[in-house]
């Protein structure tokens, strides 16, 4: 019994509050071909990006926990990347 899940959505719930400048994210839900998995680009300014990341990656660990108990309802498995608009990933893995 599948959902129709905003995910963009759920992540901006989830980080706005974090952050000086909600409206600087850009969230792209990028899905794949094999339909059970999606990836998801969040992006901001790198002053931004490290407040979602958190020390040794916990909060951006964290955000992908909750999105991906929003995803299991949706049998999705979902793969969270933070990206600074300067260009370079945080992995904070």
């Amino acid at each position: 019994n599948k959902m129709d899940i905003n995910y963009e959505k759920i992540i901006h719930k989830v980080i706005d509050p974090l952050l000086d400048n909600p409206e600087s994210v850009l969230i792209r839900v990028i899905p794949h071909e094999n339909q059970k998995d999606i990836d998801i680009l969040v992006a901001t300014e790198k002053e931004e990006i490290s407040k979602l990341i958190g020390r040794k990656g916990i909060i951006a660990n964290s955000i992908r926990e909750v999105v991906s108990i929003a995803a299991k309802a949706d049998e999705k498995r979902v793969h969270i990347h933070f990206e600074s608009l300067g260009g370079e990933e945080e992995k904070g893995e």
